[in-house]
């Protein structure tokens, strides 16, 4: 099991790679890291913090995609109807953008410090973007 750290904002957190469920995202994920963006909040999905990625792309496909990450499952939009995202969901959300319903890779599952997810998600809300990183642990 491959371990993570992710800060973002005040906030750090461990995580794993979800490597048996999503092997080549999460092998082209680690070829980019340590991995730098901005955490926004979402605006179509419910309670979570995205980061939009325009035109980024990771060279996936989709494996273990869903539309309903649950709170610290961590996901990855590869493109296609809508721009490439990474979404970090702390409450409940039905992933989609302004084009509808999209499912994103679930790749990265937080298993720490996961109250402070919720706090990261409202402060996003509420404060703006924060800066977020993900690095090999």
């Amino acid at each position: 099991m491959t371990k993570i750290k992710i800060t973002a904002g005040p906030f750090t957190f461990d995580g794993v790679l979800e490597t048996a469920k999503a092997p080549e995202t999460c092998k082209a994920f680690v070829d980019r890291m340590p991995f730098e963006s901005k955490a926004v909040h979402v605006r179509w999905s419910g309670e979570g913090v995205w980061m939009p990625l325009g035109d980024y792309q990771f060279g996936v496909g989709y494996e273990n995609h869903t539309s309903y990450p649950a709170p610290g499952q961590i996901i990855l939009y590869p493109g296609g109807i809508s721009e490439t995202e990474i979404l970090l969901a702390y409450g409940g959300v039905h992933f989609a953008s302004r084009v509808g319903q999209l499912a994103g890779n679930h790749f990265i599952t937080v298993t720490s410090n996961l109250e402070d997810i919720e706090k990261l998600g409202k402060m996003t809300l509420w404060k703006g973007a924060q800066p977020i990183k993900f690095e090999l642990a």
